[in-house]
Parts: C-alpha cells; sequence; structure tokens
C-alpha cells in the first residue's frame, strides 16, 4: 500500500466506531437488537415531502432495508453480520451526496410523475438499490486499485485487514482484507437487486413500465462491469489512446452515474421516447463531464476536500482522458522530454512526490488540463440543451440543470430554451473529438 493504513482495533470484542451523526450497524450479539425502534417510512409524506430533501428520504429507505438485512445476516451468523453486513450497511449510509437517486427522482419529477404515493415509494426504493450498487462499485475499485482511503476513512478492505491484523494467524492481514471485501461488495450488489425486485411490491405500475425499467437495470450493471474491466485493460495494456479514455469514461461513470438514474426516473413516469433521449442525451454529456473532473481531481484536487489521496491515477497507470491528451499533444508538438515523461511515470507505483508534481507540471504546459477544463464547459453546456429541447415541469427542471451542474463543478447558466430541436454536435460527437 502506498498510503497510510489508518488502524483499527483489532479485538474482535470492538466495533466500527461511526463518525459524528452516524449509526452502529456492527450487528450486536443479540440480533433483536436491530428492533430498537420501528422503522421509519419516509415516503409517507409525498412526493413533496421528498422534494425538500431528497438524499434524506432515500437515506430513511435505506436504514429500514439494511436494518432488516443485517438483523437477517445476524441469524445466520454474528461474525458476518458484524464484519461484511454491518461495514456495508454503514458505508451505504454514512457517505456521499446520493447524487444518482436524486438524478432519479429529478427525472421523475421532471417528467409529471412521484405525485401519486406508490410511484415515489417505487422510486425511493429504486434509488436505494442504485446506492447500493454504488457501494459495490466504490468497494471493488477500491480492492482492483489498492486504495486504502475512501470518504477521508479507511477503505473497507483495508478496515477489515486491519481487524485481524493482530489476531497472531499466518493467513490474514491484506488479502484477507481484498478477499473479504470482494465478497461485501457482491453482498452490496445482492442487496441492490433485492431491493429492486421489493420495489414492486408498493408499485401500481403498468408491465410496459417494469420492463423498461428491468431492461435499464440490466444494461446499467454490465456496462458499470464493462468500464471497470476497460479500466483495468487500460492499465495493462497500457493504452494511451484518447478515443479509448472516453469510451472507459462513458461506461465506467457516466452511464450508470448520470444517463441510467436519469432514464429510470423517465421510465417511472411513462415519458415518451422523445423526452426520455433528451434526458439520456444530457446525461451522457453530464456523466463524461463528472468522470473528467474525477481525472483532474485525482491528480491536482486536495485530499481534504476529495477524501481521497492525491497522484494515485499516475501511479496506478490509468487511462484517463487527461493524461490521454496531454501525451497526444506533447507528441504532436515533438517534445519527446514531456513523452517520456508520461511514458515512464505512467504506471510507476514508486513515483516520488517529485516525480508527481513534475508530472503535473507536463499537464498543464501541454495545455491538457485547460483543455479538459473546456471540454467539461462544452459538454455542460450541450447538455443544458438537451434539456431545453423538451417540455420539462419547471421545478424538476431547474434542479436536473443544478445537478448536472454540481457533478462537474461549473457555475449554474441561465436555462434557455431552444425549440424542439438541439443544434450543434449530438454528444456521441462531442465525446470522441480527438484534442487538437
Amino acid at each position: 500500500m502506498r498510503r497510510t493504513r489508518t488502524g483499527e482495533s483489532s479485538s474482535d470484542s470492538e466495533r466500527v466506531r461511526p463518525g459524528p451523526g452516524q449509526e452502529l450497524w456492527s450487528a450486536p450479539a443479540r440480533p433483536r437488537a436491530l428492533h430498537g425502534r420501528e422503522p421509519v417510512r419516509p415516503s409517507r409524506t409525498g412526493a413533496h415531502g421528498v422534494d425538500r430533501d431528497v438524499p434524506e428520504a432515500v437515506r430513511r429507505v435505506l436504514q429500514e432495508v439494511l436494518r432488516e438485512r443485517v438483523r437477517e445476516c445476524a441469524a445466520l451468523d454474528d461474525t458476518f453480520a458484524q464484519d461484511v453486513a454491518g461495514r456495508v450497511a454503514d458505508f451505504t449510509l454514512n457517505g456521499g451526496k446520493r447524487l444518482r437517486a436524486q438524478f432519479l427522482w429529478w427525472a421523475l419529477r421532471a417528467c409529471g410523475g412521484g405525485s401519486r404515493q406508490a410511484e415515489a415509494d417505487t422510486a425511493l426504493r429504486l434509488a436505494a438499490g442504485l446506492e447500493l450498487i454504488q457501494t459495490c462499485a466504490l468497494v471493488h475499485d477500491d480492492v482492483m486499485d489498492g486504495s486504502a482511503v475512501r470518504r477521508g476513512r479507511p477503505a473497507l478492505h483495508v478496515a477489515l485487514a486491519a481487524r485481524y491484523a493482530g489476531s497472531g494467524a499466518t493467513g490474514p492481514g491484506e488479502p484477507f482484507g481484498r478477499s473479504a471485501a470482494v465478497l461485501a461488495g457482491d453482498l452490496a450488489l445482492s442487496w441492490a437487486d433485492d431491493v429492486v425486485a421489493e420495489a414492486w411490491d408498493a408499485a401500481a405500475v403498468t408491465g410496459d413500465v417494469r420492463q423498461r425499467v428491468r431492461g435499464l437495470w440490466r444494461a446499467m450493471r454490465t456496462e458499470m462491469v464493462a468500464g471497470q474491466y476497460l479500466d483495468l485493460h487500460g492499465q495493462v495494456t497500457g493504452s494511451r489512446a484518447v478515443s479509448t479514455a472516453i469510451r472507459t469514461a462513458t461506461l465506467k461513470s457516466a452511464l450508470y452515474s448520470v444517463e441510467r438514474p436519469l432514464a429510470l426516473g423517465a421510465a417511472l413516469a411513462g415519458a415518451d421516447d422523445r423526452t426520455t433521449s433528451a434526458l439520456c442525451c444530457a446525461g451522457r454529456c453530464a456523466g463524461i463531464a463528472f468522470q473528467l473532473r474525477d481525472d483532474l481531481l485525482g491528480v491536482f484536487g486536495d485530499p481534504r476536500t476529495t477524501g481521497k489521496p492525491s497522484g494515485d491515477d499516475i501511479r496506478d497507470g490509468k487511462l484517463t482522458y487527461l493524461t490521454a491528451v496531454a501525451r497526444a499533444r506533447a507528441e504532436a508538438g515533438g517534445d519527446r522530454a514531456v513523452t517520456a515523461l508520461l511514458d515512464t511515470s505512467l504506471g510507476d507505483a514508486s513515483l516520488s512526490d517529485e516525480g508527481l508534481a513534475r508530472v503535473r507540471e507536463a499537464l498543464v504546459e501541454t495545455g491538457a488540463r485547460d483543455l479538459v477544463e473546456a471540454k467539461i464547459e462544452r459538454l455542460v453546456a450541450v447538455g443544458h440543451r438537451h434539456l431545453a429541447s423538451v417540455p420539462l415541469a419547471p421545478r424538476g427542471e431547474t434542479r436536473l440543470r443544478a445537478l448536472l451542474n454540481s457533478v462537474a463543478a461549473v457555475s449554474v447558466p441561465a436555462p434557455v430554451h431552444v425549440g424542439r430541436t438541439v443544434d450543434g454536435p449530438r454528444p456521441a460527437e462531442i465525446c470522441e473529438e480527438r484534442a487538437r
């Protein structure tokens, strides 16, 4: 591990200590203790209550769902419930901005849905499923990248390894932590599918809507895995192609982070094809911008703000649009020194802080950083134009515009409706363009 590990007690009798405001989810000795109070059903407040605080409404649904899941695991085995199930629940409940859930909800509201109680209940359950898929993705991503920190806390595989580091056994340690974290991610994915399957219990939706949602859910899970594999493939092959970097960003982040949640909300509302297409195009643009911003933060971000170390993408040799553009521009300009620096630094796990600083300088001097910033702005602008191309409920549209800007960390432009068509390049054209 390259980063400082935050230790956790190895005593079997101790639990993971939550931060301020967090709920302790490690399973107690008696499963019945998990039923300390009656579960809260947030959607009873109706759509307008959810509108006031979508993340909190989703959190309460997750709290109810996860309490029951941890109780079931405790009935199987206390150790499993404490080490794995409880940590999955804690990770899911305590952290993140619920962006995917918000995209789903506000797409539903923008398309005129969510006013019926059963519809709101179904939407919140699907949103909870999205949060559990995100838990699976992050836990597995940290294992594959060897990342020791997530959201300012020890990554799950690090916490599990530290728990048994002093057990005296010959086997545990880091391999145990990684293997156990894989199981934790699998559990989160299993719970996500369960939540979605159970969402229909309170639903009064047509068979067509149900079929569309199931198709989107199935596609999203596959796309997420495909994107993660392309990320790994880029590292092992040393790929530096700009087009491949965009393709990876699209599959790994843009689709499941923004586009698919928007499509799910539109499907629940029974939106027509044209409206759904506009939302998906806007989501594709914003989702890629989101990944490009994450790439920038991975190299230039402040760990105190991002909650994770800076520079690991360089040391891991990840194929990002940022580094692909920098190398392409250096090569086109005949700058062999920068090309050599990037070739030798990317994937160098022992790269020093001084070496990382030189890479950062190269990313600035080649103009790659400014180009990526400009591309983010263009993608978000096109996303807004797609939203303006179809009639949407004003409140929902306003919130979607704010979300599109927040994921890319850009200022919020005033909405300008351009009519029934969107001028200029389509998202795919913008996304596949090569840096010049």
